[in-house]
């Protein structure tokens, strides 16, 4: 079905596997369909992102040809969407995740690497942006780190991205670094996980007021749903 990727789904876990060096429009055309199945049809409640990229492939440009923002806005929606799936993400790095491939590890919810995985965002080097990473990243690292990593392209070894935050775990055995992530999240109510996600991921930008209001919204649609009330019941069973 894929020609840039392998898509598997077994029982509660979806995983991608990334399966060129670089990211290219036919890669994120493949992604799309990966993300409308995964919002559509897919009852998985784990998304798991495995391999590792090089970021952009310059082939798909055409010197000679006026620049068109295009690909670009496309390129970001995707990430967009990855980042507020409903169900949770955890990334797997085996290597180099770099540009776009930094991107789409910054969005899990989850990241972890093995010892010799690096991660860097070498756009401005070459001459343009790194994407909506200028807008992630200095939450998780801060904007000292933020402005060394975009600005000069920096490579970050795995054991600095464990203390800069940019990863959860470093380790030898990505699959039982897994296995015990997706234990830590406990039943996985996928309504109450993706609220709570988003009202973190608005909480740098949103007014106390505002961030109120949209708390209180979130928490009616949360008690709402099966999950509580079953928690509910089964709280007053024991008293």
């Amino acid at each position: 079905m894929y020609e840039t990727l392998k898509f598997d789904e077994q029982g509660d876990i979806a995983t991608i596997r990334l399966g060129r060096p670089r990211i290219n429009v036919k890669q994120i055309r493949e992604l799309e369909r990966v993300c409308d199945h995964l919002e559509d049809v897919s009852t998985a409640k784990v998304v798991v992102l495995r391999g590792h990229s090089l970021g952009i492939d310059f082939l798909d440009f055409d010197p000679k040809a006026g620049m068109d923002i295009h690909g670009f806005n496309k390129w970001e929606k995707l990430v967009s969407r990855f980042e507020n799936l409903d169900k949770v993400t955890v990334a797997l790095v085996d290597g180099p995740a770099v540009g776009g491939g930094f991107q789409l590890t910054l969005v899990c919810d989850q990241r972890i690497c093995v010892p010799g995985a690096s991660f860097q965002l070498n756009e401005v080097p070459l001459g343009f942006l790194p994407g909506m990473a200028t807008f992630r990243l200095a939450k998780y690292v801060g904007l000292g780190h933020a402005k060394r990593i975009v600005m000069t392209g920096a490579v970050i070894g795995a054991d600095e991205a464990r203390r800069l935050g940019l990863v959860d775990m470093v380790t030898d055995d990505l699959d039982a670094a897994l296995a015990a992530t997706i234990a830590s999240f406990g039943p996985m109510h996928t309504v109450a996980f993706s609220l709570a996600r988003r009202l973190l991921n608005e909480s740098y930008g949103t007014q106390i007021e505002d961030a109120l209001g949209n708390f209180l919204a979130a928490q009616h649609r949360a008690i709402s749903q099966t999950a509580f009330l079953d928690t509910l019941r089964a709280e007053q069973k024991k008293s």
